[in-house]
């Protein structure tokens, strides 16, 4: 038997697997009428009483560019404000996920980090997991829609709201200037498979710079992580782990585990979780929201609608691999009513 692929070898076999492109569970509704779309909408709200379901059945089966149209006809339509509607005729979980998902991606991120660095406490999950997660185009534009919907600085803000390592590590994110690859580096990665825009040297090196700032070191060099974690693109830091584990003698999460505690350490770990694969971090995401007493809620709403477009599948199926039970099934264990037969719909088949 051939031994089991790791490292950038096994993304490779993933890609060919599943596909070169992530694999999202909504996609823009191919009969798609917007009025029609309205008038259902206005009339599930019309009257004594709400039906959900009728919502339901429209919301979660249209692309979000198709729900910014029905938002803008509803109001040309019916003289109303749709999300006003929504804040009006229900309420709880339910209203939550309709607005997050009448929202513009661009400006729910920027909402949910304005929301984890206002009020009482600073949400230091919801930072990690934008701003780790989110490519530089999307970080750059979140820092846009920051500035111009909530007239305040996203670096300020965190800067003011964080300390220490774990501030640098996330205003570094703040500038979205990971070396990402370029299109034509993309084609090569679908064609030849990642070792081509690979420079092992340059990974064996950091490999090396990241051992002598942790274990090799008396204290940490909390620097050198930053630079390299915030720099490399993802398949670089994928060989950069695979090399310091054959130098080191450990995977980078058990260094980052003996190195760091706190927010810092959360950030790191977030950053190679997403480096070896995305949607496994997402993955993990929703079995931390639904572990143990009660349910995080805002996270459950917030994965599933900004990556119900992107790779929500890939992390159904990440979930069911890690977990042994299908995505579904525990979201609808942890959640009910209106709310729950939403969020299942958004997940759409197994």
């Amino acid at each position: 038997m051939a031994p089991a692929l790791t490292g950038v070898a096994s993304e490779y076999e993933r890609m060919k697997q599943y596909g070169n492109v992530p694999r999202g569970t909504v996609r823009p509704f191919p009969g798609f009428n917007t009025e029609a779309d309205c008038k259902v909408i206005r009339k599930a709200m019309k009257g004594i009483g709400t039906d959900e379901n009728a919502i339901i059945s429209v919301v979660a089966y249209r692309s979000n560019a198709q729900r910014q149209e029905i938002k803008r006809v509803f109001k040309t339509m019916f003289g109303k404000d749709l999300i006003h509607e929504f804040e009006s005729e229900v309420g709880g979980n339910f209203r939550a996920a309709l607005i997050a998902l009448f929202s513009p991606p661009t400006y729910y991120d920027a909402w949910s980090l304005h929301q984890a660095t206002q009020g009482v406490g600073t949400k230091e999950g919801v930072l990690i997991e934008i701003l780790c997660t989110r490519t530089n185009q999307e970080i750059r534009e979140i820092v846009r829609t920051y500035k111009a919907e909530f007239h305040r600085d996203l670096e300020a803000d965190i800067a003011h709201d964080t300390s220490g390592c774990f501030k640098r590590l996330l205003i570094s994110a703040c500038q979205g200037n990971r070396n990402e690859l370029m299109d034509a580096q993309w084609q090569q990665v679908m064609t030849a498979g990642p070792e081509c825009v690979i420079d092992r040297a340059r990974a064996k090196q950091d490999a090396h710079a990241l051992l002598q700032a942790g274990e090799a070191h008396w204290g940490t060099d909390e620097s050198c992580f930053n630079e390299i974690m915030s720099m490399r693109n993802m398949f670089q830091l994928r060989a950069t782990f695979e090399e310091y584990a054959r130098i080191a003698g450990r995977d980078i999460i058990s260094t980052i585990d003996r190195e760091f505690s706190g927010d810092v350490k959360d950030a790191f770990l977030a950053v190679v979780k997403v480096a070896q694969c995305r949607p496994l971090y997402f993955a993990e995401r929703f079995h931390h929201a639904m572990k143990g007493a009660g349910t995080n809620d805002s996270t459950l709403i917030r994965v599933i609608v900004s990556r119900a477009e992107i790779d929500l599948a890939d992390i159904k199926r990440c979930y069911a691999e890690k977990y042994h039970t299908p995505l579904a099934t525990a979201i609808q264990s942890e959640t009910s009513g209106d709310y729950k037969h939403l969020l299942v719909a958004l997940l759409g088949r197994d």
